[in-house]
C-alpha cells in the first residue's frame, strides 16, 4: 500500500507502511523539544518509544504509514481505535513544516483509509495542525457541556472529525 504524489510538485511525497528501519529516525524526530511542545506530546525515552511502536506494528487494526519526502523519511501518519473512536494522527519533522507536506500527506492518507468518522485530537495551541485538519475537511467538535476542566497535563485538546470519505480541498 504505497501512494505517491506527482513528482512535478515541489515535494515528492510517498506514504508506505512503517518499517522497523524507520523507527530510529522517527524516534529522533520525536525528541525535538519544539516539535514535542507544538504537538503537546511529551517525547518518550527510547525504550518506551520502541515498545510503543512494537505494539503498533503488531496490531492489525492500526494503519501506520511512513511519510517519505524526496526519498527521505519525514514522519509518520496513522489511524487506530481508542475509546471507541477511530483516530488519526501524524508527526512531521520540523524541517518540513510550512511547505505543505502535512496537508498533502494527510490528503493522501484520507484517500487510502476509508474509515469514517475519523477523529483527530490536537493541542489547542497547535494552529498549524489545526489549519492542516481544516484544509483536509475536518471540522471542530464543540466542547462538551460540563467539561471536566483543565487536563492533568495542562494542555487543552481540541477534537476534530471528518465524516465523509472526501480528502478535503487540499
Amino acid at each position: 500500500m504505497t501512494q505517491r504524489v506527482n513528482p512535478s510538485r515541489a515535494n515528492a511525497i510517498e506514504l508506505r507502511p512503517v518499517a522497523e528501519s524507520d523507527l530510529p529516525i522517527l524516534f529522533d524526530y520525536q525528541r525535538d523539544m519544539e516539535v514535542s511542545e507544538m504537538a503537546g506530546f511529551p517525547a518518550p525515552d527510547r525504550d518506551a518509544f520502541m515498545a510503543h511502536w512494537t505494539k503498533i506494528l503488531g496490531n492489525e487494526t492500526v494503519v501506520a504509514m511512513t511519510v517519505v519526502v524526496n526519498r527521505c523519511v519525514a514522519g509518520n501518519v496513522g489511524c487506530w481505535t481508542k475509546n471507541g473512536q477511530r483516530r488519526v494522527g501524524y508527526w512531521i519533522a520540523k524541517e518540513h513544516w510550512g511547505k505543505g507536506v502535512a496537508t498533502q500527506m494527510l490528503s493522501m492518507f484520507l484517500r487510502l483509509v476509508s474509515d469514517r468518522p475519523l477523529h483527530a485530537h490536537v493541542a489547542e495551541h497547535n494552529s498549524a495542525s489545526i489549519r492542516v485538519l481544516e484544509k483536509c475537511g475536518f471540522t471542530l467538535l464543540p466542547k462538551a457541556a460540563g467539561s471536566l476542566g483543565k487536563p492533568a497535563d495542562g494542555i487543552e485538546k481540541l477534537i476534530y472529525v471528518i465524516d465523509t470519505t472526501s480528502a478535503g480541498a487540499a
